[in-house]
C-alpha cells in the first residue's frame, strides 16, 4: 500500500501533521499509522496551551471535549510561593479523549487512519521508505516520524535517544483542603535535591473534578531519584495515600537543537524531535511542529524545497527559537545557580505573568516585560562575573 505521505504515530503531532499536508496539497495521499485503538490512554498531565488550540481551531480540529479552563499559574520555591491570573491561557485534557477527538476530525478531512499499526522497522530506498508494521508493509515517498519517545522513525535515522530525558510519574487523585483555586495549574520546585519539580493540575474525569498530580525529574547527572519515593510524602503531607492511586509512569524527550531533524525521506516531529526540556511542556508544541510539517513536504515533494532542510526550517521558525532558549536555560533551572534564579523568578508576578501569556499566545504587557527581562539581564551579568 503506497502513500505519497505516511506518518508514524496518530498523537497531536502526527494528526496535526497529516491535516496540514492535506491542506498544503488536497492530491497528497496521506496515511497515519496508530500503534493502538481510539480512544487510547495516553499519560500526560493535559495541558494545552492556547497557542496549540488556535493552530487546532484554524486547522478545523480542535476536538470538544471535557475539559478545565487554565486561568493562571503558581510556583512554590525554597522561600515563598507566587501566583499569576491571566485567564484563556489554556485548558487540562485527558489525552484519551483529545486525542480521539483530532483523529476523527482528521478523517473528516480525508485523512486515512490505520490502528493497531505498531511499526517495527523502516526500509529506505530510492523511491522513499517501506515501513513494516503489525497491521502490513506500507510505502511512502516521505515518512514522517511522530511517535514519540521511543520513536522507531528516529532509530532508523542512526539518532540516539538524546541527552535530556526525563522520568514523569503522575496519578489523579480528589481535591483536598490546600489546593490551589481551580483554574490554577501548580508548580512546586522547593526540592533543590529534584532536577525537576512536582505539580496539581486541575482536571476532569469521567465527570468527576479531579486533580492530577506527579513529578518531573530531568536526568541532568548521575543523580537516582525515587519518584514514588519523593511523590509519596508529598501526597502523605496532603493526607494522601499514593498506593490507593493509578500510578502512571513515562519518559519524555527534551529538544537538541544541535541535532537532525531529516534524513533521507525521513523526518521527525513533535517528541520523536523534542520538547520543552525545562518543563517537560509538550502538546502545544507537538501541535506547532505538526502545523510546519505540511508547508514543507508539499514544497519538497513538488521539488522547491529539499526535505533535509526540515532541520533549519524548525531551527528558524518561533518554536525552534524558542526551545533553543529553553534548552539553554537547563543549566541555569538545574544546576547550581538555581537558588538565585528561583529569586530572580518569584521575586514578583512579572515573571509568571509573562510566562502565562506566553503559554496562552497573548499580547504581552511591555511594562512588566521589560521589567523582567531587566532583572533576568542582571541575574545572567551577575553569574557572568561569578563564573
Amino acid at each position: 500500500m503506497r502513500s505519497d505521505v505516511l506518518v508514524v504515530g496518530g498523537g497531536p503531532a502526527g494528526l496535526t501533521a497529516a491535516v496540514s499536508i492535506r491542506e498544503a496539497d488536497p492530491s497528497l495521499r496521506v496515511r497515519v499509522l496508530e500503534k493502538a485503538r481510539y480512544p487510547r490512554e495516553k499519560y500526560c498531565a493535559g495541558a494545552v496551551g492556547a497557542r496549540g488550540e488556535k493552530i487546532l481551531e484554524r486547522l478545523g480540529i480542535l476536538p470538544d471535549v471535557p475539559r478545565v479552563p487554565i486561568d493562571g499559574m503558581s510556583l512554590r520555591v525554597v522561600s515563598r510561593e507566587r501566583a499569576a491570573r491571566v485567564p484563556g491561557i489554556g485548558h487540562v485534557v485527558r489525552r484519551i479523549e483529545f486525542d480521539a477527538g483530532i483523529a476523527r476530525l482528521a478523517r473528516d478531512k480525508g485523512v486515512e487512519i490505520v490502528e493497531d499499526a505498531k511499526v517495527d522497522a523502516i526500509d529506505v530506498d530510492r523511491d522513499g521508505a517501506v515501513v513494516r508494521s503489525s497491521a502490513g508493509a506500507f510505502e511512502a515517498r516521505v515518512v514522517v516520524g511522530c511517535d514519540g519517545v521511543g520513536s522507531v522513525v528516529r532509530k532508523s535515522m542512526g539518532l540516539g535517544p538524546g541527552a535530556l530525558r526525563a522520568q514523569v510519574l503522575e496519578l489523579d487523585t480528589e481535591p483536598v483542603a490546600g489546593d490551589r483555586e481551580r483554574g490554577i495549574i501548580h508548580f512546586d520546585a522547593s526540592d533543590r535535591e529534584l532536577p525537576g519539580y512536582t505539580w496539581d493540575f486541575p482536571t476532569i474525569a469521567g465527570g468527576e473534578e479531579l486533580v492530577c498530580r506527579g513529578i518531573y525529574h530531568l536526568k541532568v547527572g548521575d543523580e537516582e531519584v525515587d519518584l514514588g519515593k519523593k511523590l509519596g510524602a508529598r501526597l502523605a503531607a496532603m493526607g494522601l495515600d499514593i498506593a490507593k492511586y493509578k500510578n502512571k509512569r513515562f519518559a519524555e524527550r527534551g529538544v537538541e537543537m544541535d541535532g537532525t531533524f531529516a534524513k533521507g525521506p525521513l523526518m521527525l516531529a513533535g517528541e520523536a524531535a523534542g520538547i520543552d526540556p525545562v518543563t517537560g511542556e509538550g502538546i502545544a508544541q507537538a501541535v506547532e511542529y505538526g502545523s510546519m510539517v505540511g508547508p514543507h513536504v508539499a514544497l519538497a515533494l513538488r521539488r522547491e524545497a529539499r526535505l533535509e532542510g526540515w532541520t533549519d526550517r524548525v531551527r528558524r521558525s518561533r518554536l525552534g527559537r524558542d526551545l533553543r532558549i529553553r534548552q539553554r536555560l537547563v543549566r541555569e533551572f538545574y544546576g547550581p545557580r538555581r537558588p538565585q534564579l528561583e529569586e530572580v523568578l518569584v521575586s514578583d508576578e512579572s515573571f509568571l505573568s509573562a510566562g502565562c501569556r506566553h503559554f496562552g499566545a497573548q499580547p504581552m504587557e511591555l511594562g512588566p516585560v521589560a521589567f523582567a527581562l531587566g532583572r533576568l539581564g542582571l541575574y545572567f551579568a551577575r553569574a557572568l562575573l561569578s563564573g
